[in-house]
């Protein structure tokens, strides 16, 4: 009897010795499945031209869609001053201007990834008043300016604003330039320079289209659309930064703004799109 539970005893000591490793190794994968979790989301940080405003946060909106693992964050201002920061380093991934020209230099110097520039659209300047405004915009046109009426004009500040160089250009070739040359107030920035004029700090403005289409401000405002012809061409465009974090999500945005629902809702703002 001794024997046999003996004999008994050793058999399952044996047994239990056999499948021990087989049991570790199961609870070890179900270990690292917990451990892991679900995969951390991707953050892509934009520096984006001022004109994108309201544009962008529906384009954002509609790329999350199917893209929720990637949280986005954008900063807005003057492509100018943007391009100088990123010269510096600052930490962005991907580069969207109101001016190509400036992701073409950072590619040149080797702070962009030089296969990664794009172009995305063709921005649109137009003078813009108030609609309780007593300007007669759409029938003076750019002759408005010069209007007894009307005592400060805001532009964006040229010498690092592209919407500014367009606002200053279309000015000379109207033949209004010397005239309304000492009313001007100049913004950070476009969208500061439509706040100058929706507070009353400016009476009219030289404004993006694509600010005057916004919901929020389509009501609010009358305007006249400066031919294209009276400035030179607001080819607006991208880049990738070498330095960027988030270079998948950087890429998949990229695409998302050139061939997905970007590219209808940059079409709804106003924007042109690039010759294919």
């Amino acid at each position: 009897m001794t024997a046999g539970l003996a004999a008994g005893r050793a058999v399952a000591r044996a047994a239990g010795s056999a499948v021990r490793p087989a049991g570790w190794a199961v609870a070890l994968a179900a270990m690292c499945c917990s451990c892991s979790g679900p995969a951390k989301p991707a953050t892509l940080s934009i520096a984006a031209a001022a004109d994108l405003r309201f544009a962008l946060e529906d384009v954002i909106r509609d790329f999350r869609a199917p893209h929720r693992n990637v949280v986005v964050q954008v900063a807005y201002g003057s492509s100018g001053n943007f391009y100088s920061q990123i010269q510096n380093h600052a930490p962005f991934d991907l580069f969207l201007s109101a001016d190509v020209e400036y992701p073409r230099r950072l590619a040149r110097e080797g702070v962009a990834q030089p296969d990664s520039v794009f172009v995305y659209a063709v921005g649109r300047i137009v003078v813009w008043a108030p609609v309780k405004s007593p300007l007669d915009v759409e029938g003076l046109r750019m002759r408005v300016l010069e209007s007894d009426l009307v005592k400060h004009v805001a532009i964006a500040n040229p010498q690092h604003a592209p919407y500014g160089r367009a606002a200053e250009a279309a000015m000379r070739s109207s033949g209004v330039y010397d005239r309304v040359a000492p009313k001007l107030v100049l913004g950070e920035n476009i969208a500061q320079t439509m706040e100058f004029v929706q507070s009353g700090a400016a009476d009219v403005g030289i404004v993006a289209l694509s600010l005057a289409l916004a919901p929020a401000v389509r009501q609010q405002g009358k305007y006249w659309e400066v031919p294209l012809d009276a400035y030179p061409r607001l080819e607006q465009g991208g880049a990738i930064l070498k330095q960027a974090h988030s270079p998948e999500a950087a890429r998949a945005f990229r695409q998302f703004l050139l061939t997905g629902g970007g590219a209808a809702t940059l079409r709804r703002y106003g924007f042109s799109l690039p010759d294919k």
